[in-house]
């Protein structure tokens, strides 16, 4: 018996090509159990006048699935489900009652819970997305990164694709890193001393892992990322939150018994602010008189399109002291989840192992994929194209904020793409935020990245890296006009 061709119908929203798209839904029906085997199916003709789409699409999507034991044809008579295709289980899901399990005590650490920030998995669609990190897809370059893609697939690079490196890495994407982009940062490495994360947090949580215990103390900035805030309680150490100023974390409030330093020089996470050079050297002092590390978050240098950057702390460090956290994810995609860590030898060694015992190394193909990209100058183009475009956003929002009178709390002198804002004190940025995504506008608040219950509510940041300049001034004109909204309600009410 054939299966009747209104049994076929393509999903609107589905993603790949036509034949591709025909090749899952006919693989989905076998796996199901919809399409028995022995079944036949539809001529091409037939499938391809019900689906609207031309008969060579669906005999490229038939020929795919007699290749990969699907289908069998029968000569003249046509295409039947394979006698070796899979044949879902025979058993039905059992319908389990509640757990007889107490997770509340058998958990032995918790990890949920956290006040991560979240921002709505459909952004992109919001017409003012005033968010951080995300990619601007009218800047990447999907062609060159497509065809680097392309290239790490051949058969020339068939062992980085497939091989298990155990704990080593690309060493086409480690030389790389070692001669063009550390020394950009007056950073000498060897190959020893460079181990592949998956980002940057994944490098801070080794990092800590390594390095702290539970009778360890850890300083770090505050306000700061609130994931390494997350890391540090994990990890059970003791930790010291140290307010930062207009130049960063204020050396000689460091606890004398700190053990590691946590630091973001280059842009402070979240004000923007960057270190001057006299505070780096006191900083680095400061560490050597008691005997400290510190670990060097240089997140965003690539984006010091205002003036060319500070050296990194690392260069300025003669005793091996400095652990130094780089990042792929801001200046290519988030979503490529590449950093790398650059440390003295023996540190290193310990990082590679634990990486290994957790996740073996990074996907061989994805930096392959990155070494060929940043090899053959397509980054270097995309960071100019960037840097371009966000000087240009920045200084519309300049303009802006400055016009509707919304107070700017941090701004990187060196450039980067966002801007630390305060609302009236009486504003709470959560409410604001709320309010505001109903207008199609998103910012992210800023009580988050703030030690201790009592954290501050009037603070949020404004990025511009995923909003284009045309949309910038209305966008602005609409928080302020929430902001001053709020105010009055709360004048009202006191």
């Amino acid at each position: 018996m054939a299966l009747p061709v209104e049994t076929f119908f393509l999903h609107p929203d589905a993603q790949g090509t036509l034949q591709s798209q025909i090749q899952q839904m006919i693989a989905q029906g076998i796996l199901s159990g919809r399409f028995q085997r022995g079944e036949k199916l539809p001529s091409t003709r037939k499938l391809a006048t019900h689906l609207g789409v031309s008969r060579i699409t669906v005999t490229i999507a038939y020929t795919e699935l007699l290749a990969n034991d699907y289908l069998s044809s029968r000569g003249r008579s046509g295409y039947y489900v394979s006698e070796n295709a899979p044949v879902p289980p025979a058993f039905a899901p059992s319908q389990a009652g509640p757990d007889a399990i107490d997770w509340t005590r058998a958990i032995g650490q918790k990890f949920s819970g956290g006040d991560m920030p979240r921002k709505p998995p459909d952004w992109a669609s919001y017409r003012f997305p005033f968010i951080y990190g995300q990619a601007d897809p009218s800047l990447f370059d999907h062609a060159n990164w497509r065809i680097c893609a392309l290239k790490a697939l051949g058969q020339k690079d068939f062992t980085a694709l497939t091989t298990d490196y155990y704990d080593q890495d690309d060493p086409q994407l480690i030389e790389f890193i070692a001669r063009h982009t550390l020394p950009r940062r007056g950073i000498a490495a060897r190959p020893e001393q460079i181990l592949i994360t998956l980002g940057a947090q994944n490098a801070l949580w080794l990092t800590t892992q390594i390095l702290l215990t539970q009778r360890r103390r850890a300083a770090l900035e505050d306000p700061c990322y609130h994931a390494l805030r997350d890391i540090l309680s994990q990890s059970r150490c003791h930790v010291t939150p140290v307010r930062v100023d207009p130049d960063g974390m204020p050396p000689d409030a460091i606890p004398p018994d700190t053990d590691v330093i946590f630091t973001t020089p280059s842009h402070q996470c979240p004000t923007t602010g960057t270190m001057p050079m006299h505070r780096r050297h006191d900083l680095l002092k400061r560490a050597a008189e008691m005997d400290a590390l510190i670990v060097e978050d240089d997140y965003e240098f690539e984006m010091s399109f205002l003036k060319s950057p500070s050296p990194a702390l690392k260069s300025l460090d003669a005793d091996g002291r400095v652990i130094y956290v780089g990042s792929f994810s801001k200046s290519l995609f988030p979503g490529l989840r590449l950093g790398y860590l650059v440390g003295s030898e023996p540190f290193i060694r310990e990082a590679r192992a634990l990486r290994a015992s957790v996740l073996r190394h990074p996907p061989g193909h994805v930096q392959r994929t990155a070494a060929y990209f940043l090899s053959l100058g397509h980054h270097d183009a995309l960071i100019r194209r960037m840097g371009n475009a966000l000087h240009e956003r920045r200084e519309v929002m300049t303009r802006a904020i400055a016009d509707h009178g919304l107070q700017i709390a941090g701004q990187g002198a060196n450039g980067g793409s966002s801007f630390w804002m305060r609302a009236p004190e009486h504003v709470d940025t959560q409410e604001l935020a709320r309010r505001l995504q109903n207008r199609s506008v998103l910012i992210e608040p800023g009580h988050s990245f703030f030690a201790g219950p009592a954290q501050p509510g009037e603070f949020y940041r404004l990025a511009y890296s995923s909003i284009p300049a045309q949309r910038i001034a209305e966008g602005v004109s609409l928080v302020a006009s929430e902001i001053e909204e709020m105010a009055n309600l709360a004048l009202a009410r006191s």
